[in-house]
């Protein structure tokens, strides 16, 4: 066997071997090393195989005048080692990139003050919260085709939390991942996409994906949290769930810019008795029935700088804590809820009117909710008949003043007294700003340090409480719109909040 082709078996090689290397990075680094000698080798040959085709050439024709033809070995040998490395740095290729698993590290270190005002004007605050965030980030491309998609996270305060064990809401499903719990690594995402290029021979690209799902940090809110934009329009959901979505990409059959439709659903509970049982995972009739969640995104329009979007889902079976002081009472089914939201984003200001404006994010967006009381349920939300809720919410996102990289913004949203919303996921302390019935207020900067690499953030988030039941759940105990007069009146004073400030910085390692 050939020197050339020894190296190339070498390189591939290194993906499975230990050869005494100490890290991960090690290994990545010997085999880019290895990967740019193949390819010098590579145009060595090259330049090689070209020099004697010419010699082929004039010896060809040599030849023909004396009709002699002969053959040429050492062309033929290049040409079998060029091919033999080509063949070794694809398998190289496949084994360090799509066809294998590739894993990304996210770590952030927060503290955070936070101050809080009940109605009675008592106050309490934590001058120093501090937390540590990591997200193991997984992914894997089989075929162009098909691919998977995992995270890992862990979401914990520094050193061990006094009250923890107080706190069993705080593991509940919807929100495992997004509250600073415990260092138990948990699943966040995990799911398959498959997409296509063509639906049924029509030109419709189409995908469809079931698993975890990425439901957290969604259209819009991530633009504070300074990530990618998960699918969800986070102005009414924004928590975990696991469930199934597929999208229909129109552009082409419509010549409308980026119109595509997505329809998801979810379970955000499952019926089911317990494993050592009777009759394992048979459903219980004395506990809280399945929760369904059913939706569809619709965009009319996107062109890369404007764009409409809508969003429309309903949940069933949703719930209340029947004592939230004595949570082994468990909860009870109160109702269903609609939920609907549009938003209109211009993704630069303009056409080149300037470059500071060619840069700015800006954009509005309105919800409503509508709740559907169950009639042996109790009401929801303080009521037995359905009641309509409203928000709205705008922001802006400008470049950096002071750096290249750097962004700034602004925003703003508020909430009617009987608006509700899904986003018990949302990454804010103090409690989700969406869901304030009241006005929020935020600013907030994010800079680079190195690159792309390290990052921070200093984020002020204000919210002004008009009615309590925010965070709550959805029936009459947690829910109920209580204005603050009415929560002295009925002595809940000094436990609801009137009005919550969260000053956050951060430092991220994104790699």
């Amino acid at each position: 066997m050939n020197k050339p082709l020894l190296l190339s078996l070498a390189a591939v090689a290194l993906l499975g071997s230990n050869l005494n290397a100490e890290t991960m990075y090690t290994k990545f680094q010997a085999m880019e090393l290895n990967m740019k000698k193949l390819q010098h080798e590579l145009s060595e040959l090259k330049a090689e195989q070209a020099q004697l085709k010419a010699d082929a050439l004039k010896a060809k024709e040599a030849a023909e005048e004396s009709d002699e033809e002969e053959g040429n070995d050492d062309e033929e040998s290049v040409d079998e080692r060029i091919a033999d490395i080509e063949e070794s740095i694809t398998d190289l290729n496949k084994a360090t990139n799509g066809s294998h698993v590739k894993f990304n590290v996210d770590y952030r270190y927060t503290v955070e003050n936070m101050q809080y005002k009940m109605a009675d004007g008592s106050q309490a605050n934590n001058d120093a919260f501090m937390t540590n965030r990591l997200w193991i980030n997984m992914n894997w491309a089989a075929t162009k085709n098909l691919s998977f998609t995992g995270q890992l996270a862990y979401n914990k305060a520094f050193g061990a939390r006094s009250g923890a064990n107080l706190g069993p809401y705080e593991t509940f499903d919807w929100i495992a991942n997004e509250n600073a719990y415990d260092d138990t690594l948990r699943v966040r995402s995990a799911y398959f996409l498959y997409k296509n290029d063509t639906f049924l021979t029509a030109d419709i690209p189409w995908t469809f994906s079931i698993g975890r799902r990425p439901s957290t940090n969604g259209h819009l809110v991530n633009l504070r949290d300074d990530d990618h934009a998960a699918s969800p329009m986070g102005h009414n959901i924004n928590v975990e769930f696991d469930g199934l979505s597929s999208k229909f990409a129109f552009e082409n059959v419509t010549g409308i810019d980026g119109m595509y439709i997505k329809f998801c659903a979810g379970r955000g509970l499952s019926n089911a008795k317990p494993r050592i049982s009777s009759t394992p995972y048979a459903s219980n009739k004395d506990t809280a029935p399945d929760i369904d969640l059913a939706g569809l995104i619709f965009v009319p329009y996107d062109d890369g700088q404007y764009s409409l979007n809508t969003q429309y889902y309903y949940a069933n079976n949703l719930m209340d804590a029947v004592n939230p002081l004595n949570p082994t009472l468990g909860f009870k089914t109160v109702g269903g809820l609609h939920a609907l939201t549009a938003n209109i984003v211009a993704n630069g200001i303009g056409d080149g009117i300037s470059d500071f404006l060619d840069d700015t994010i800006f954009f509005v967006s309105g919800a409503m909710s509508i709740t559907n009381p169950n009639k042996s349920g109790g009401g929801m939300l303080g009521r037995t008949e359905r009641k309509k809720g409203y928000s709205v919410w705008t922001g802006v996102q400008i470049p950096s003043l002071i750096s290249d990289e750097g962004r700034w913004g602004v925003e703003y949203n508020h909430g009617s007294k009987f608006w509700r919303s899904l986003t018990y996921g949302e990454d804010t302390n103090i409690g989700s700003k969406l869901a304030a019935r009241g006005d929020a207020y935020e600013a907030y900067f994010t800079e680079p340090l190195i690159e792309d690499v390290l990052s921070v953030q200093v984020r002020y988030t204000y919210i002004d409480y008009a009615y309590s039941g925010s965070n709550g759940f959805f029936g009459n105990t947690t829910g109920t719109p209580l204005s603050m007069e009415q929560a002295i009146a009925n002595g809940f004073g000094d436990s609801v909040v009137d009005t919550a400030q969260d000053i956050r910085f951060y430092i991220r390692y994104r790699y």
